[in-house]
């Protein structure tokens, strides 16, 4: 349905009508997750890495952010503390789903600066994505709310362009599934939407999302205006689907 500023309604106000596609339909190897911070991954595709995991999938986790502005006033957790605290449990979260050590990559930039700062490391990323040669690249949703994940968005567009390499891009939302935050899709953009069976996996991706227990819970309890994902919002990341979203070609 558009509005009167040309702008199609969000499918994910009514994410039951979208249509299903199994993993063995999009299943191709290697893969890439790209997070921009530390929860992202399991967040947005921790269902989808647990199944491409259990096909033999080779998957690799590149984490953009250092996610230290999440508690950014903690004396307890000073940023070097929580950086290494972040990563800690994204790979704990990611053993779980499948993903070994060595195929974690953590990047680092300074949390909240990937939207202006994304050019200093294209070259970098550019390179590392040519090692990897991905055949499907899974990453934020490019309207998101939050400025962090449109700017992963651009970063990897940025590293792709001049690339020989044309690997299927997968967008997955996070924080349009905030009602308060959810933005319309432009009338102009013409994209497929679409909802990944993960039925199977969804016990191990709920045990993925509680290793992040600096984000769910009151583990760092010194910082008044720390971050902490509400029940609802987390609510919409346990269902037993996921909702992709790719650009038509």
């Amino acid at each position: 349905m558009m509005n009167k500023f040309g702008l199609m309604t969000s499918p994910l106000s009514n994410p039951s009508v979208l249509p299903w596609r199994s993993v063995k339909e999009i299943a191709s190897s290697p893969v890439l997750i790209v997070a921009p911070h530390p929860d992202d991954e399991t967040l947005g595709c921790g269902g989808a890495i647990a199944l491409l995991r259990s096909l033999n999938c080779h998957v690799q986790v590149l984490v953009i952010s250092d996610g230290t502005l999440s508690h950014p006033r903690s004396r307890k957790y000073p940023a070097d503390t929580l950086r290494s605290l972040r990563e800690a449990e994204t790979l704990s979260a990611l053993k779980l789903l499948g993903v070994e050590v060595n195929h974690v990559t953590f990047w680092r930039m300074q949390d909240g600066s990937i939207s202006t700062q994304y050019q200093s490391v294209v070259v970098s990323c550019r390179a590392y994505i040519t090692e990897v040669a991905p055949q499907i690249i899974f990453l934020p949703w490019r309207d998101d709310p939050h400025a962090d994940h449109r700017g992963t968005w651009k970063l990897i567009h940025a590293v792709l362009d001049g690339l020989r390499l044309s690997p299927r891009l997968i967008e997955y939302p996070i924080w349009d599934w905030d009602s308060e935050q959810r933005g319309s899709l432009p009338a102009s953009l013409e994209v497929t939407i679409w909802r990944l069976n993960i039925s199977t996996v969804l016990e191990l991706k709920q045990q993925a999302i509680a290793a992040y227990r600096s984000q769910i819970t009151d583990l760092i309890d010194d910082d008044p205006e720390g971050f902490r994902l509400s029940a609802e919002m987390l609510a919409n990341f346990t269902h037993p689907w996921e909702v992709y979203i790719e650009e038509n070609r």
